[in-house]
């Protein structure tokens, strides 16, 4: 807890150097605003001096009243404008950098994080941060030169008024200190409750069709409801402990207004005040001394509320250091040949080795069979060479470059993978094509159809390859869903090719049809095909037949 609490604290330093020279416009306008106001003061107690004492209205406090409040509100308009680009400003760095954490740390090291998790660190808790840029480090420079500005004018006219202002102005900040810490320990207790609450729905949503099938949709919901409440409790617990620094603060305020309405009363029927408009002047300026300081209050919880959020950010994985120089060209110049060296893995120690010693070696433009029962390790192949795991001993090198040294992006670039069921979006066919290589043109994204005989349906559809798609292939059979997972491996030409039980879930028919335009696409490229199929033999290339995570014969090719 200690070592986390002094992280927090580094990142937050670190980020509040970074963010300094965005914030010096909110301040520019704070101060210019202040002084402003100031000004609207001193005119408001000459006009209502010269009121009192019968004298009239004069014009010209009353036109530099006016013209003194257009200022303010013009430079607050323009410190609301700069405090919410500092704030965007500082979002997008955010944001941009754990977005390349996350993609630098790959699927391997990810593995096991929810993605509800992640998405609540990437979305909400850089929202939560913001306030720390756009507001709280502004306010927390006008804090001291706002009433200290004030407290300096007020000092040359009255130094007891002065005194007043400054005693009740330093019970502000210790309120807000004992307040801060409720709030920070309020705020990171929000922050889970909304993680927790957002990881469950996703996951009930995932699984509804078995929930209602199990009959469970009951309790569940109530789970759910139950996981609302909490964040519903714990919210109102942050907001509970920003009202106790509110009221702290209004307390500070009333008590410097009394003190000084009671001493300028005691003085005027002594005599001793002849000039009511030194008065006036003086209770004028006490709301302008409290006011940057009830902004500071304000933007105090915004600070608690990033230390609940950066706790999430920096655990995220960091970026690792720059990768020795193996350009994905170099790597892939004239194919790609691929080894695995005495390669173990387990998902579960408890229950034994998915893969055990597994040595084999596919060579550039050849075709690998992987066989064997559900379970013997041709799925844990294959998600290896897509960087979803890494295994715990042994190497698996492309062209001699251990694989482990790319980087995710260059690992992308060099292998295409059609699985099970393709992923795919709401949107046309033609995006859901693209999606795979989004520079690519028009012109690429047709051939890549064409060549996955995608063209056999979408000319009998209203729009061609630009008909609309549901979320998940919806309107689309199992096949021409695969046929869209083919058209994007042709268009993304990438020289490793991985199959993962691609015809599982078609007919006969059908599954003959798609091993058809795979032994196109397979032309030319180094193939790692995993499959039940007795289609799949059909392809011409070396088998490997697996049991228990060993390779038990190998047949045919070199």
């Amino acid at each position: 807890m200690h070592d986390s609490r002094i992280a927090t604290r580094a990142w937050l330093r670190a980020q509040t150097r970074l963010a300094r020279r965005g914030a010096l416009p909110v301040v520019a306008c704070g101060v210019a605003s202040a002084l402003a106001a100031v000004a609207a003061a001193w005119c408001a107690a000459a006009v209502l001096a010269q009121g009192l004492a019968g004298k009239g209205f004069a014009p010209l406090p009353l036109l530099g009243f006016a013209v003194a409040a257009l200022v303010q509100a013009g430079f607050g308009l323009l410190s609301e404008q700069a405090s919410f680009e500092a704030g965007a400003v500082a979002r997008r760095r955010l944001r941009s950098d754990a977005l390349a954490r996350l993609l630098a740390a790959g699927p391997a090291m990810l593995r096991g994080s929810h993605s509800g998790t992640l998405t609540a660190t990437v979305i909400d808790r850089i929202e939560a941060v913001d306030g720390l840029f756009g507001r709280y480090l502004p306010a927390a420079v006008l804090a001291m030169a706002g009433p200290a500005a004030v407290a300096l004018v007020v000092l040359v006219l009255d130094p007891v008024a002065a005194l007043i202002l400054g005693v009740t102005g330093l019970l502000v900040p210790f309120a807000m200190a004992l307040s801060g810490i409720g709030a920070a320990l309020a705020a990171r207790q929000q922050f889970a409750a909304m993680a927790r609450l957002q990881a469950r729905f996703l996951d009930r949503i995932k699984g509804i069709a078995t929930i209602v099938l199990a009959g469970r949709a009951e309790a569940e919901a109530q789970t759910l409801g139950s996981a609302a409440d909490e964040l519903r409790r714990r919210t109102m617990r942050v907001l509970r402990v920003a009202f106790l620094s509110s009221a702290a603060l209004d307390l500070a305020a009333a008590a410097a207004l009394v003190l000084i309405a009671l001493r300028y009363g005691s003085l005027m029927r002594d005599g001793t005040l002849a000039d009511a408009e030194t008065a006036l002047f003086v209770l004028l300026l006490v709301p302008q001394f409290f006011a940057p300081l009830r902004s500071f209050a304000a933007a105090y919880q915004d600070r608690m509320h990033a230390i609940g959020a950066a706790e999430a950010l920096i655990e995220l994985p960091p970026l690792p250091p720059p990768p020795p120089v193996l350009e994905v060209r170099n790597v892939a110049a004239h194919g790609v040949t691929i080894d695995f060296e005495h390669v173990c893995l387990s998902w579960d120690p408890s229950r034994g080795r998915a893969l055990d010693d597994v040595s084999f070696r596919v060579n550039a433009g050849e075709t690998v069979i992987l066989a064997g029962p559900s379970g013997s390790g041709k799925s844990s192949v294959i998600e290896i060479l897509l960087g979803f795991i890494a295994p715990d001993s042994g190497r698996v090198t492309f062209n001699g470059a251990d694989f482990a040294t790319l980087v995710p992006a260059a690992q992308s670039r060099l292998t295409a993978w059609i699985g099970q069921r393709p992923v795919l979006f709401a949107g046309t066919l033609r995006e859901n094509i693209r999606f795979a290589r989004p520079e690519a043109n028009d012109a690429a994204v047709e051939d890549a159809a064409r060549f996955a005989r995608i063209d056999g349906f979408a000319d009998a559809l209203p729009h061609g390859l630009d008909t609309l798609i549901g979320d998940g292939g919806f309107g689309l059979s199992g096949g021409q869903a695969q046929r869209i997972a083919i058209a994007r491996a042709f268009l993304k030409d990438a020289p490793v090719l991985l199959l993962d039980e691609p015809t599982t879930h078609l007919d006969p028919t059908t599954e003959a049809e798609v091993f058809e335009s795979l032994k196109r696409l397979t032309i030319g490229r180094t193939v790692i095909l995993a499959s039940h199929a007795t289609a799949a033999h059909a392809f011409a290339g070396r088998r490997l037949d697996l049991r228990h995570g060993r390779i038990a014969a190998s047949r045919g090719g070199a």
